[in-house]
């Protein structure tokens, strides 16, 4: 029973070095231009059985603005970031270097008093596990970039430092094929 599980990207509200922990900014004047131009080549993915997004206002207006109509999962939440919610990078560094340089070496902690990394990437995990759906399936989820990448983390089995590596750029598809527990990260498209 192999679904097909592709992630949009949510797109983005700010420039890269102004993204804050676990934002809540729905899409500026820029993010809505991107995603109407990048519109007519996401189309095709409302055609998917089930459509879901994350519950950020980004995530929503991002399947909204495409057409997907998506429902919403609390799963796909970005990480919980406790007192560093809204906050850089490197705000938080000036705030709390120690703790900063704990929570980047050692995916199991949670100085910020939210969530872990480990933690994180198991949740998300857990909800591309359990979608429902027949063999051959196509299941579409609108995401933040850091849900994405904790869930290529979960489906390739990666150490959970592989998600530092990751880079999934606004509006960018990422597609897993497979069975809960059984994921493989599929690559499309072929030069002309």
């Amino acid at each position: 029973m192999a679904l097909r599980v592709t992630f949009v990207a949510a797109a983005r509200s700010s420039p890269l070095l102004a993204e804050r922990f676990d934002d809540d900014r729905p899409l500026d004047q820029a993010g809505w231009d991107e995603v109407l131009r990048a519109a007519g080549e996401l189309l095709p993915l409302a055609a998917s059985e089930l459509r879901y997004c994350s519950p950020t206002p980004r995530s929503r207006a991002t399947g909204d603005a495409i057409g997907f109509a998506p429902l919403v999962q609390l799963a796909l939440r970005e990480c919980d970031m406790g007192r560093w919610r809204g906050l850089t990078l490197g705000e938080a560094m000036a705030r709390e270097p120690a703790a900063v340089d704990s929570w980047l070496a050692d995916p199991r902690t949670a100085p910020h008093g939210g969530e872990s990394l480990l933690a994180f990437i198991t949740r998300v995990g857990g909800w591309l596990d359990t979608r429902p759906g027949g063999d051959g399936d196509r299941i579409v989820a609108v995401a933040e970039p850091s849900v994405i990448r904790a869930a290529l983390v979960y489906a390739l089995k990666a150490p959970p430092a592989t998600y530092w590596n990751l880079d999934v750029r606004p509006l960018s598809t990422t597609t897993v094929t497979g069975q809960a527990g059984h994921w493989n990260l599929r690559f499309e498209g072929a030069p002309a």
